[in-house]
C-alpha cells in the first residue's frame, strides 16, 4: 500500500477571482507500514492535504495515486477511499447515528458486506480501541466524553479495514490520562498490523516527538520540509515559520548552557532521562 503525490495543486474558487492555492506543487509518498507526522502552521495546507490522501478532495493540477488508483478514476474512487480512513479533529462530525453500534457499522455496510460481516467488524473494532461491545453498542454516541467518541470514532473507521490511517489532532481535548490510552491503542494496531500506516496531524510537537518516524513540514501550502523526526527537530528551522519544538528541546538545550556535556539533540523525555542519568550519574551511571 503506497500513496504518491505527483505536482500536485489544489485551488479553491478556481477560475474565479477569488481563487486561492491551498495547495502548490505537492511531490509526496507515505509508504507501508510507517508512522508520519504533519505539521504546520494554521493555513499551512494540512486539511487540505489529509483530504487529497483519500480522495475526498481531488487535485486541480497533477495526480494523487491511492495504492495504485489515481483519485481522478470516478470508478474506482470509491475503494480507493476505503484503503485510507479518515479521523477528523472533532469525533462529533463523524458521529450521527442513534447507537454506538449503527454508527460503527456504517462503514461496512456501505462497503455491501454481509450482516455477519459487519457485526464481527464491529465487535473486533471497538475492542480495539478498548470499547466493551454489550457495555456500549446501544449507547448514544453523543451520550459519551470526549475521549470515548473519539474512540467510536476511530472505531468506525477501522471498521473499514484502512490500510492508511489519517489522525487529525488525535488527542485534542483529552486529559494527559486520556491522551496515552489513545496512543497506546493506536500503536499497539501499528505494532501488530505490518500493512499498516499512520500519519498524525498534530499541533503537539511533543506527540510528534514521541511516535513518528518521519515528519512532513508545510508551510504555505508548500512542503517546507520531509526528514525523520530527529532531523526535524534538531537540523530543521521550525522557528522561522512560527513552529515550535518540545519542551524538553528547550530544557536540554538551556541546560547544556551549565553544563556543556549535556547532548542537547534531545527531543523526547525518556532521551532526556537517559541523557541527564550518564551526565549527571558519572561513568559508573549513578543516580
Amino acid at each position: 500500500m503506497k500513496i504518491e503525490l505527483n505536482n500536485v495543486d489544489y485551488i479553491y474558487n478556481e477560475g474565479l477571482p477569488s481563487e486561492v492555492y491551498a495547495l502548490k506543487d505537492i511531490n509526496l509518498n507515505i509508504n507501508s507500514h510507517e508512522v508520519v507526522g504533519l505539521i504546520g502552521q494554521t493555513g499551512s495546507g494540512k486539511s487540505t492535504l489529509v483530504q487529497l490522501l483519500n480522495g475526498l478532495l481531488i487535485p486541480s493540477k497533477g495526480d494523487c495515486t491511492i495504492d495504485g488508483i489515481n483519485s481522478k478514476d470516478k470508478k474506482r474512487r470509491k475503494e480507493a477511499r476505503f484503503k485510507v480512513g479518515l479521523v477528523f479533529q472533532y469525533p462529533e462530525n463523524q458521529l450521527f447515528e442513534e447507537s454506538i453500534e449503527k454508527d460503527i457499522a456504517f462503514g461496512p455496510k456501505n462497503m455491501g458486506l454481509s450482516d455477519e460481516e459487519v457485526s464481527k467488524r464491529v465487535k473486533m473494532s471497538m475492542e480495539k480501541v478498548g470499547l466493551d461491545y454489550e457495555t456500549y453498542k446501544d449507547k448514544s454516541p453523543f451520550e459519551l466524553s470526549g475521549g470515548q467518541q473519539r474512540r467510536v470514532a476511530v472505531a468506525g473507521i477501522l471498521s473499514m479495514n484502512p490500510r492508511v490511517l489519517v489522525l487529525d489532532e488525535l488527542t485534542a481535548g483529552l486529559d494527559p490520562i486520556g491522551r496515552d490510552e489513545i496512543f497506546s491503542e493506536i500503536m499497539n494496531l501499528y505494532e501488530n498490523d505490518p500493512e499498516l500506516s499512520i500519519v498524525l496531524v498534530s499541533h503537539s510537537m511533543e506527540d510528534v516527538a514521541e511516535y513518528v518516524d518521519r515528519v512532513i513540514v508545510m508551510n504555505k501550502g508548500e512542503v517546507y520540509s520531509d526528514k525523520s523526526t530527529y532531523d526535524t527537530f534538531t537540523q530543521v528551522d521550525l522557528d522561522s515559520i512560527g513552529l515550535d519544538i518540545p519542551q524538553i528541546t528547550k530544557f536540554m538545550r538551556a541546560y547544556k548552557k551549565k553544563n556543556p556535556e549535556v547532548r542537547d539533540d534531545i527531543y523526547t523525555v525518556d532521551a532526556a532521562i537517559e541523557e541527564l542519568s550518564r551526565v549527571l550519574g558519572g561513568e559508573d551511571g549513578k543516580h
